[in-house]
């Protein structure tokens, strides 16, 4: 059932490829057959991003669930965490997300989220390929087919349950007052992340919040890409600016003089938030920068490191018992609320923390740690393992004394910060971080390892 081509991305976060070049209509429907036939029975929750291939892939999703007796609740152009929140609320089998987050584009993907509303774990994700290969799809009789009903409410329900959220102080967020511009890039979050902000009192402006899938700029919430947002902070006099990923599940901060302050300190800002709550365990990925690692310690928390990838961050902070984790690209996990990445949540975390403390975003960041990081990417070569074992055997010529970690491609923790090179789950690239206490020395790193490794 080998249908896919070259650019068919596979993982625990999903199928994710290029329209017309990987991910076609009978990858998806074979991939919705299978997902259905894992599950055996009862209802899943499918919702999208504003991608107009969106479209063509959702009825062909929904099709091949119900062809398995799986029922289908539909619930429109949605962010990620409203797909997951739902499938609690339902107490639905499963869920679908019809996404690639913060790809480009042409790309389009199958998110697969099991009864809890979280990714499924490698070993439910190896069930999955192992039907969809094998073409052992539980194709029912047309009495025994699913049927499909459409839900509207789920964006209201999303923010309805952030709201809800003892830790973000509502009171004092609504006294602040704040003027806050965002920029959904046109995605999910379009609907969602302004009535959130609405409904806590802030006076919204928005750019890029018609949910038509155009993406005006690269949709990668990082600092490159957030220009048009920044000008806009500036010219409104904003006390921030917030930008989201087209499925919502990211969240990045621009400071009230109109500068990116980077996507890391979203969830930095956010585990202070929580830590100075309640006490408890914190996880966060091998990619994540170390100052969330350093406020986590100054709090007396343990830190655990997982390797990248949301169900990878779940699966420990449940073992952990984490009390708020994520990712350093801005994903926010908050378990007492769901398991899952949350631009919401973190808005509400980002907004409680400035409003209790009573300060501005640039105020609060001169008081975090203080690291550059450089976040590059490149084409994968096709010698790429060698080239990674090569550079594990000098790394001490260029770095000095190294601990090294090889969970996740290879992270060298130096006396000065450290570096990490490992291959996309999401792309055809090899991602390179490199955070260090200069900025002299992290741009000089990145551009000697992006020239060892292309």
């Amino acid at each position: 059932m080998d249908m896919a081509r070259k650019t068919l991305i596979t993982s625990t976060s999903g199928i994710r490829g290029i329209i017309g070049d990987g991910l076609e209509p009978l990858v998806a429907v074979s991939y919705a057959a299978a997902f259905g036939t894992l599950l055996k029975k009862g209802k899943v929750v499918v919702g999208c991003d504003s991608r107009p291939s969106g479209g063509m892939l959702l009825p062909v999703v929904m099709s091949g669930l119900v062809s398995v007796g799986i029922d289908v609740i539909e619930i429109g152009i949605v962010p990620t965490p409203t797909v997951e929140i739902a499938i609690k609320k339902l107490k639905a089998t499963g869920g679908i997300c019809i996404t690639a987050s913060h790809n480009p584009a042409e790309w389009n993907a199958l998110k697969f989220f099991n009864k809890r509303g979280e990714f499924i774990t490698p070993a439910q994700y190896k069930k999955l390929t192992k039907i969809y290969h094998a073409g052992r799809f539980a194709f029912k009789g047309h009495s025994r087919l699913g049927r499909v009903q459409s839900q509207t409410q789920w964006i209201d329900e999303h923010v309805r349950q952030t709201l809800a959220v003892k830790t973000v102080n509502k009171a004092a967020i609504r006294r602040r007052r704040f003027t806050v511009v965002v920029d959904a890039i046109n995605g999910a979050g379009s609907v969602a992340l302004p009535l959130l902000l609405r409904k806590l009192g802030a006076n919204v402006i928005e750019i890029n919040c018609r949910a038509d899938g155009r993406f005006v700029h690269e949709p990668e919430p990082v600092p490159r890409n957030l220009g048009q947002l920044c000008r806009a902070v500036r010219k409104h006099k904003a006390d921030l600016g917030l930008a989201c990923d087209p499925d919502a599940d990211r969240l990045a901060l621009v400071d009230e003089a109109g500068s990116p302050i980077g996507e890391e300190l979203t969830l930095t800002i956010a585990v202070k938030e929580v830590l100075k709550k309640v006490q408890g365990p914190v996880v966060i990925n091998l990619s994540t920068s170390k100052a969330t690692a350093e406020v986590v310690k100054a709090f007396g928390s343990r830190l655990y490191y997982s390797r990248v990838g949301e169900s990878n961050v779940v699966q420990m902070m449940r073992a952990k018992r984490a009390v708020i984790g994520g990712e350093g690209n801005g994903g926010v996990i908050y378990p007492i609320f769901h398991a899952g990445r949350d631009s919401l949540i973190a808005a509400g975390l980002v907004l409680s923390y400035l409003a209790e403390e009573k300060v501005t975003l640039a105020k609060l960041v001169e008081t975090l740690p203080k690291y550059y990081n450089i976040k590059s990417k490149a084409l994968l070569p096709d010698d790429f393992s060698d080239r990674l074992n090569k550079f594990e055997r000098e790394a001490t010529k260029l770095l000095g004394s190294v601990t090294v970690d090889r969970r996740d491609g290879l992270r060298f923790d130096f006396q000065q910060g450290w570096v990490q090179v490992r291959p996309s789950n999401t792309e055809p690239i090899f991602r390179l971080i490199v955070e260090t206490d200069n900025q002299t020395l992290s741009n000089q790193l990145t551009r000697k390892l992006i020239k060892y490794f292309t």
